[in-house]
């Protein structure tokens, strides 16, 4: 499990981000990117944001975030529980119309 305080399997669909992190700013960047597909996909149910610069266990999650996927950076993106993978996989999910599949909702018409 990723971390016993994240449930990341019983929500739809969960992103791990930093947002205000001075060490690395393209972290910025890239989880905003993946929140604002969140919102252009007009969710019914708000997606589990897990923002780590905002926890004091944000390097503890991220540490098993590298166990489980192979990777520390951020954003992380799960759907339905299964590791869909970062920034720009999520994007190409999107853009692809596998995102809106996973979630079980319409396909834009021009995707």
């Amino acid at each position: 499990m990723l971390a016993p305080r994240i449930k990341y399997s019983s929500h739809p669909f969960v992103c791990l981000v930093k947002l205000l992190s001075d060490k690395r700013p393209q972290y910025y960047r890239y989880c905003r990117k993946a929140k604002a597909i969140f919102k252009e996909l007009q969710l019914k149910k708000e997606p589990y944001v897990v923002e780590l610069d905002r926890r004091e266990d944000g390097s503890e999650i991220q540490d098993a975030l590298s166990e489980i996927v192979g990777r520390r950076t951020v954003p992380q993106v799960f759907v339905h529980g299964k590791h869909l993978g970062g920034s720009d996989d999520t994007v190409e999910a999107y853009e692809s119309g596998k995102l809106a599949k996973l979630l079980n909702i319409g396909v834009k018409d021009d995707l």
